[in-house]
This record gives C-alpha cells, sequence and structure tokens, in this order.
C-alpha cells in the first residue's frame, strides 16, 4: 500500500449535539489495554479536554471470534484506574446491528451494494486489488461477502497532524467489503455508522488505521454524511512496522500503579511529564492544562526503546 503525506438513540444515550467538539476511544475487547491502546487512549482524552469537548468510549464488538471473555469490562476498569473517565454511556457496537443491516438492506436495493463470492486467491491474482467483477454481472449473485459500489473513491484527504494524505487510486477505488462472507459486519461499515450516529467530531487515533481513513471518507460522502476531521497519532512499535498489539501478546498495562506508564504514554507523545500523584485525575487535569498538539511527533510510528 502506498501511502503518502506533505507536512434515533439507543436506550439510556445522551444527546450530545450541543457539544462543540466530541471525540472518542474505540476499543475492540479481544484483550486487556496495553500500552499502545493507552496512547491512543490518552491522546484523543487529551485532545478533547482540550478542546473543551466530550470524550466518548465505545466497545467494537461486532466480530465475536476475536473477542476475549471479560475484556470489555477489564478495559473500562482500567480506563477508570487511569483516571480516564468518559461521557455518557458506554456505547456497544454488538447493539447496533440492526441498523447495519438496514443500511446495507438500502444498499442493495438500490444497487450501491452486490454480493461477491472471489477467494484471496482470486483477489491476488488480480494484482492484489479487487476489479469489481462480482459487481458487472448480469445475474448478480445472492450469496457471500458484500461490496459497496466505491463511486465516490477518495484518494487524499487531510489529517489534523501529519497534514495531506495521498493514496493510492488503485486502493482509494477499489469496491471493499462492508458485510464479510461469514455474516459479521465490517469494520468501515459500523465505524462510519456510528461515528455519525454519536456525532462524532474528530477522530484521535493510531496510524494503523491511517489509509483507511480514505475509505471511511468515501462512505460518508456516499451516505450523505459530513465526515469527522481526522488525527493520526504514531504507533507504539517494538520494531519497524511492528506495532504493539494483543496479537503480539503485548503485556497489559499496570493499573495498581498507573502514574508511571501514564507519564510514559505522554512522553510518547511528545507531552511535558506531570507531577506523580495518588488521585490520578489531578495528573491529568495538569496533563490537559499542558496539552500542546505541536508537541506530537508528526511520524507514523515510533520504535520504543
Amino acid at each position: 500500500m502506498i501511502v503518502s503525506r506533505s507536512i434515533p438513540l439507543v436506550t439510556g444515550f445522551v444527546t450530545l449535539s450541543h457539544a462543540p467538539y466530541i471525540g472518542r476511544f474505540a476499543p475492540s475487547p479481544s484483550g486487556p489495554l496495553h500500552f499502545g491502546s493507552l496512547v491512543a487512549a490518552v491522546g484523543s482524552f487529551l485532545r478533547a479536554r482540550a478542546m473543551g469537548g466530550q470524550w466518548l468510549v465505545r466497545i467494537e464488538d461486532i466480530d465475536p471470534p476475536r473477542e476475549v471473555p471479560g475484556s470489555s469490562d477489564d478495559i473500562l476498569r482500567t480506563l477508570v484506574a487511569y483516571g480516564l473517565e468518559w461521557d455518557g454511556e458506554v456505547f456497544y457496537q454488538s447493539q447496533r446491528l440492526d441498523a447495519y443491516q438496514a443500511k446495507l438492506d438500502s444498499l442493495m436495493a438500490n444497487d450501491l451494494a452486490y454480493y461477491c463470492q472471489c477467494t484471496r486467491k482470486q483477489i491476488h491474482a488480480m494484482g492484489g486489488t479487487y476489479d469489481g467483477r462480482c459487481g458487472a454481472l448480469e445475474t448478480p449473485l445472492e450469496s457471500g461477502a458484500i461490496r459497496v459500489r466505491n463511486t465516490i473513491g477518495i484518494d487524499k484527504f487531510q489529517d489534523t497532524l501529519m497534514g495531506e494524505i495521498h493514496l493510492d487510486k488503485a486502493f482509494a477505488n477499489e469496491d471493499f467489503i462492508i458485510k464479510r462472507s461469514d455474516g459479521l459486519y465490517a469494520y468501515q461499515l459500523a465505524v462510519v455508522m456510528d461515528d455519525a450516529f454519536q456525532q462524532i467530531t474528530e477522530v484521535v487515533r493510531g496510524c494503523d488505521l491511517l489509509e483507511t481513513s480514505c475509505r471511511q471518507e468515501s462512505l460518508f460522502n456516499l451516505f450523505g454524511l459530513t465526515p469527522p476531521t481526522w488525527l493520526h497519532l504514531p504507533l507504539v512499535c517494538t520494531t519497524p512496522g511492528m506495532k504493539l498489539s494483543k496479537q503480539n501478546h503485548a503485556p497489559a498495562i499496570d493499573i495498581a500503579q498507573p502514574q508511571a506508564s501514564l507519564n510514559a504514554a505522554l512522553q510518547f507523545l511528545g507531552q511535558p511529564q506531570v507531577e506523580p500523584r495518588q488521585q490520578m485525575h489531578l495528573m491529568l487535569e495538569q496533563a490537559i492544562s499542558q496539552f500542546d498538539i505541536e508537541l506530537i511527533p508528526r511520524q507514523t510510528e515510533i520504535i520504543l526503546s
């Protein structure tokens, strides 16, 4: 992948349309939070609070095969231990399946999506980018994965930190999957619908999702929605190209003595250290008062020393 850059409500959910800024942290419950997750959480939290806005927490629990029992509650306990208190109720994507399906039904009915049965091997033979062949069949398929007709194909966007991002045109124009062949809803569909539903004004997350932002921009435009702004933080990596992740068995962060890890996350983000205190909210108040977006390194990854 070529990426270049130049410097209606669920029960109990609170309407947040009055907020000038709404950010979010959206972990998947596939394991405990590690240092890379903490960096993303702290970065999005400080940005929202420094902007005087709301900070929401969304649990992206629509991929059961990857989920670890108890992880959702463990993640929330960890956020509380670090003083990262969210606004409103925790939002669970698993409560939104009917909304995702309704959107898919509408797209299919308007010929804006279609079934595809191509395998990874077939797509590899196409050069690695899907060529839309199932969408051109005279007799449409009636089962398989569902792909969106990507008529927008946005191949560049502005990132608040990284500047103007340019992506490979073939990737940007590909008809990508919005429902998997195993019946699970794809991340791209769910994240766009939920960012719009929660009125997110800026998405702050790691650079591992930098290139997929163009696909989300395309969906926002296809759905007639205004996309949020983007702010992608450097990834925490162990070696070049190897991010710290749950899949790579990254260790869970310490919730018994969180002060050191919080200061380490601030240092990673280029922010001034704060005075260690027993009450985490006091450390965060200082971090918010000192937060300066211009100090965040403008690079896609940083190797842990």
